[in-house]
């Protein structure tokens, strides 16, 4: 089933009673893409690939032009990034920097995932979508988490399967809560992933509800030389490990040599927009 377009997700929201005062089509460069309009801000979408390496065999060198993604191997899916226009340049903006309004924060964190999740699926984008959801959001909801997105994403005709709610690390430091968490998500569509506070923690990985992905930060797990093991024991977990914040040519070909599958950073080229 072919998903609608953003024009046509964009005219479902219309009608919702909270995304339709703040999302809408953009003007001018971004004339093709939904924006959301919040706090005086117009907030855009933009993502970062992350790349299967293990499609291309043999070891790799980025020497030469980083931009081409087919160097690289396929997207197992992109991980979304709000932007904003700012004196003429678009940049990368973090929406909740200034919010700690719990009603605010949960309004603006579900505005700018449907902002994200309309943008991607609309432009039949192929591959998984990965959504950052914020701390806070998940104190501040108290049950059911997942299902107020879900029922969204199912009003607009858009499968949650597609979709791959990223906990904090902050959330996958408590081995119940995120249990919690995975679970719920889950029930409701969505894959979900974890990100590692540190190379430990995924000794507590097995304890917890089935993460669909785990997430550790490149240069933390190469400064502790945790690499191998991780890729190790996420393989007997059978979890697709991700390393991200790959930022430099030196770390990409550093992983390599672990047999690491999944990699994502700012290496890899600039953000695709969402046009």
């Amino acid at each position: 089933m072919i998903a609608p377009t953003i024009p046509e997700l964009v005219a479902r929201a219309a009608n919702h009673p909270f995304l339709g005062e703040h999302l809408m089509m953009g003007t001018g460069t971004h004339h093709a893409e939904a924006v959301a309009h919040r706090n005086g801000v117009e907030l855009l979408s933009a993502y970062e690939p992350i790349y299967d390496i293990s499609v291309h065999g043999g070891a790799q060198s980025i020497t030469a032009d980083l931009t081409l993604a087919s160097r690289f191997g396929d997207e197992l899916g992109f991980q979304a990034v709000t932007l904003r226009e700012h004196d003429g340049k678009v940049e990368p903006f973090d929406p909740f920097a200034t919010t700690v309004d719990d009603p605010e924060l949960v309004a603006l964190d579900r505005c700018v995932r449907a902002l994200h999740t309309i943008n991607f699926l609309g432009s039949q984008q192929h591959g998984l979508l990965f959504l950052r959801v914020h701390e806070q959001l998940l104190k501040s909801v108290k049950y059911d988490h997942g299902r107020h997105f879900s029922n969204v994403l199912v009003s607009f005709g858009l499968n949650p399967g597609r979709v791959v709610i990223e906990l904090p690390a902050a959330a996958v430091a408590h081995r119940t809560f995120v249990g919690y968490l995975t679970k719920s998500y889950q029930r409701y569509g969505f894959k979900v992933a974890g990100n590692l506070p540190n190379a430990g923690q995924i000794l507590s990985v097995s304890d917890m509800a089935r993460l669909d992905f785990l997430k550790m930060d490149a240069s933390a797990a190469l400064r502790d030389s945790m690499v191998k093991p991780l890729v190790s024991y996420a393989a007997r977990l059978r979890i697709p490990l991700i390393f991200n914040r790959v930022v430099d040519a030196a770390q990409f070909e550093q992983l390599q040599q672990y047999d690491v599958r999944f990699v994502q950073g700012p290496v890899f080229a600039t953000q695709h927009s969402a046009a």
